[in-house]
């Protein structure tokens, strides 16, 4: 299934065959209170309790005798441990342990069953106690109450000292949270005792609330209070420093009943009723390290024929609500909808009816995001008991007893990426897999391939376009925080195509209010992201429109004869150069396609030039970043596209069995039509966004274009510029190929087609009387043009051998006069293959242009 669910642990495998074990061995001894085959006929009552930042998990069960025992599994050393048994029947409400293992707070209430009071503290419901536990010693009573506590010890940032004092959230279910300050002491060597347990000092750190979530990999709290009915978000940073700070107030289009009490992530409670979750709202708070903070929320079930749910990118600024349709209403809706925080992805899915994938980094286009309806084979594979997501990839099972990792299905994507038909499904799928990759060589490796055989199916977008887009992208997107809004992440910048089942309505929404003026951490990565959102910058994604620009201009200059300064061009061409030993240094295989093998002067202008450029733009914006790094990343992003485009043509040679160099006229195999597609789209794709190809690209084309193409269509591709002629394509053409019929119509095609300074030295290749007829026809009008006729010469003189045809007479003396001055000698000096009969028709042709005649 597209979620992987990788079980860390489980109550029935890692816990209770050890106390069988036990309990065996009790029975052996003889010291077993009430015969074998209790705890088989009872370990229902073994469940989980609370799964600490440290990863230990605490869970309780019943002994032989009906008493309460709490026991921890190191997530560590993979063992157990037992913490204390309490020798009552008693109901667990909740419960916690500090991270010395020193001292063990619990919630409990009197098991319904029995009709006793409760005989440690008569009259009330529920107790709070703490338990110094190292060794099992003193028990004091924190709360005696008839609302129910949620205890929850803070842990420190670092745990290699023992802090000096130990603190624990009291959360009342009258709508408070207390933090208490526990200090304690060692006595008689490692006992640890409390120092004054009859004064434990505390302090209000919520109140009036109606909603509370823990992280506990973070140690924050968020928690929801009413004010004049509207719904307000806030946050709590627990510190190392003992302090905790209010960090942001955020108020949330929701409603939320006064009287309503819900906590998230406090433990387990199995008090309430799991079976009708549907008839429950789900809110939960999703963050990630690069600063996304993101509020899902899904209102009570009204209708068996659709559900509804909102997610609030606060650090986009907006919110979505989705509507998915579930098809068949013959299916009650009995569970309730599931968030999954999945680290750049938050899964949303009601077993057996979606499972939806929602892109947290880049939620603008909805087709970055995968959705799953109806009675798609990775909806039915979900689990249908409900999940509970913990802080980070932790996804918690209480009802099976289970802590897995979530994580996307990476072979499962893949596959489906090659049997999916819809292109929003293919656009979504491909960025999923690329955000996930652990292994990229051999990622990319398997989308080129699906490429190469899907190229012409897809119609929304370009295929290889986004691919590499995305790619470079991800290559380096985890290296720094900000670069998400300086480098583009899809090649498509606008979405209007429906996604079946889905409707989609997206609102722009009150950002948080910031109450700390110092950030670090994460909380720095959320105010850079709210602070950009507030200033309504321009889009500040690149682009090579500068580069596109200037490439052009010196191209021009090229032709026109100027030139920009030495020092500026040379520039240039050492950044192209860095980039391509930064690509070869990174790929020591060897390649079969013959790339960065000539000069190609217009690609390394233009990687130069895309280097300089993509440097000063994230100089420009990335502040507090040093220069050599950030010249790195620019080198390694466009390493990283020239990479791609040599790995897809590498595909495609090796499949096909190509070799590059070999002309001939004999009909062009199914394999080579195949590659030379494939380089085309590539030349499409790389064209529109005027991104650099490999030195040599052009050629290699050029090449494989005369194989595959007959004479009118590959002029036709020539003047519409698919193909480009290179000086080194050129040089093998005329080398390769004899001087047949069709031959010389195709040299002469193409001569004719190059650009004087590249014609010049071709023609000088080809033995044939044609390029003679083309060096004659240059030379005569260099000479001509070049020609300044002398004062003396003013005349025409009518000697014996003139004739009465007087442009053939100022001709004639033009000649004589080169002549007599070597011109003549000089300019022809080193060339060979001149037709004399040319240069004569050539020059009355010339002499009659300049006569006017």
């Amino acid at each position: 299934m597209a979620l992987r669910l990788v079980c860390d642990f489980d109550l029935r495998k890692d816990v209770l065959p050890g106390l069988r074990a036990r309990r065996a061995a009790s029975l052996a001894s003889g010291a077993g209170g009430r015969g074998p085959g209790i705890l088989e006929d009872n370990y229902e009552s073994l469940r989980i309790l609370n799964v600490e930042r440290n990863g230990n998990i605490i869970y309780t069960y019943k002994d032989d005798k009906g008493n309460v025992a709490f026991g921890l599994y190191d997530c560590r050393t993979r063992q157990n441990e037992h913490l204390y048994t309490f020798e009552k029947d008693l109901h667990v409400i909740s419960c916690s342990i500090n991270s010395e293992r020193t001292l063990l707070a619990a919630s409990l209430v009197h098991s319904a069953k029995e009709g006793r009071k409760n005989e440690l503290q008569p009259g009330s419901k529920c107790l709070t106690l703490l338990v110094e536990i190292h060794p099992v010693n003193n028990v004091k009573v924190l709360k005696a109450v008839d609302s129910s506590i949620w205890v929850q010890f803070l842990y420190p940032q670092v745990e290699s000292h023992p802090p000096p004092e130990n603190h624990l959230l009291l959360i009342s279910e009258e709508k408070y949270i207390e933090k208490f300050h526990i200090h304690v002491i060692q006595e008689d060597g490692n006992k640890v005792v409390l120092r004054d347990s009859g004064h434990l000092p505390r302090e209000r750190v919520a109140e009036d609330f109606v909603w509370a979530q823990w992280d506990m990999s973070e140690q924050r709290l968020y928690y929801i209070v009413l004010k004049k009915s509207r719904s307000i978000l806030k946050c709590i940073q627990f510190s190392a420093n003992e302090k905790f700070n209010l960090m942001f107030e955020a108020p949330l289009d929701i409603t939320l009943s006064a009287s309503g009490f819900e906590l998230v992530n406090f433990g387990c409670d199995d008090l309430q009723d799991q079976g009708n979750l549907s008839k429950h709202l789900t809110l939960c708070v999703f963050t990630n390290h690069t600063g996304s903070l993101c509020v899902c929320y899904s209102p009570k079930f009204d209708s068996w024929e659709k559900i509804t749910y909102s997610v609030f990118y606060f650090h986009k600024g907006h919110s979505k609500t989705f509507t998915a349709a579930l098809g068949s209403v013959d299916s009650l809706v009995t569970k309730g909808l599931t968030f999954l925080n999945l680290d750049y992805y938050v899964a949303v899915y009601l077993p057996g009816h979606f499972f939806h994938l929602l892109n947290i980094q880049h939620p603008d286009l909805i087709c970055h995001s995968l959705f799953l309806t109806g009675n798609n084979e990775v909806v039915d594979m979900l689990p249908h008991s409900p999940l509970q997501s913990l802080s980070g990839s932790l996804v918690l099972d209480w009802c099976s007893g289970k802590l897995y990792r979530a994580l996307l299905n990476q072979s499962y994507l893949l596959q489906f990426l090659w049997n999916t038909q819809l292109d929003c499904e293919k656009m979504a799928v491909l960025h999923c897999v690329l955000s996930c990759s652990r292994d990229p060589r051999f990622l990319e490796a398997k989308i080129i391939q699906w490429i190469s055989e899907n190229i012409s199916t897809c119609h929304s977008f370009d295929l290889i376009q986004e691919f590499i887009i995305a790619s470079s992208y991800w290559s380096i997107y985890p290296e720094t925080s900000n670069i998400d809004k300086l480098l583009p992440y899809s090649s498509v910048l606008t979405w209007n195509t429906e996604i079946p089942g889905i409707t989609l309505v997206t609102e722009e929404i009150t950002l948080p209010f910031m109450k700390v003026h110092s950030f670090k951490g994460y909380w720095e990565k959320l105010n850079s992201n709210l602070e950009y959102v507030k200033c309504s910058k321009p889009c500040l994604l690149y682009n090579n429109s500068m580069v596109k620009r200037e490439w052009h201009s010196l191209i021009s200059e090229e032709k026109t004869g100027r030139r920009r300064s030495m020092v500026y061009v040379r520039n240039i061409f050492d950044n192209a150069m860095k980039v391509i030993s930064n690509l070869e240094a990174r790929n020591l295989e060897p390649r079969l396609t013959p790339l960065f093998q000539e000069e190609d002067y217009h690609q390394r202008l233009l990687i130069g030039l895309m280097v300089s450029e993509l440097r000063e733009h994230l100089l420009r914006h990335l502040q507090g970043i040093e220069k050599k790094k950030i010249e790195q990343m620019v080198l390694d992003y466009i390493s990283k596209l020239l990479d791609l485009i040599c790995q897809i043509l590498e595909t495609s040679w090796r499949t096909h069995h190509l070799h590059p160099w070999v002309l001939h006229f004999r009909r062009a195999s199914a394999a080579e039509f195949t590659v030379f597609h494939i380089m085309t789209r590539i030349l499409e794709a790389t064209m529109s966004l005027f991104l650099p190809l490999p030195p040599g690209f052009h050629t290699l084309h050029t090449i494989l274009g005369v194989h595959c193409l007959p004479l009118h269509n590959l002029l036709h591709y020539i003047d519409s510029g698919v193909l480009l002629l290179t000086e080194t394509a050129v040089i093998r053409l005329m080398k390769d190929l004899d001087n047949s019929e069709n031959n010389e119509k195709l040299k002469f095609s193409i001569i004719v087609r190059l650009p004087p300074h590249i014609g010049q030295k071709i023609c000088r290749l080809w033995d044939h009387p044609m390029s003679s007829n083309i060096i004659s026809r240059n030379h005569v009008k260099q000479l001509l043009l070049n020609y300044k006729k002398q004062p003396q010469s003013s005349m025409i003189d009518k000697s014996p051998g003139s004739v009465e045809f007087l442009p053939l007479n100022y001709f004639i003396e033009i000649l004589t006069d080169i002549e007599s001055s070597n011109q003549a000698l000089y300019a022809f000096e080193g060339h060979d293959n001149v037709d004399a009969k040319f240069v004569e028709e050539a020059a009355l042709k010339h002499t009659t242009m300049l006569l006017g005649l």
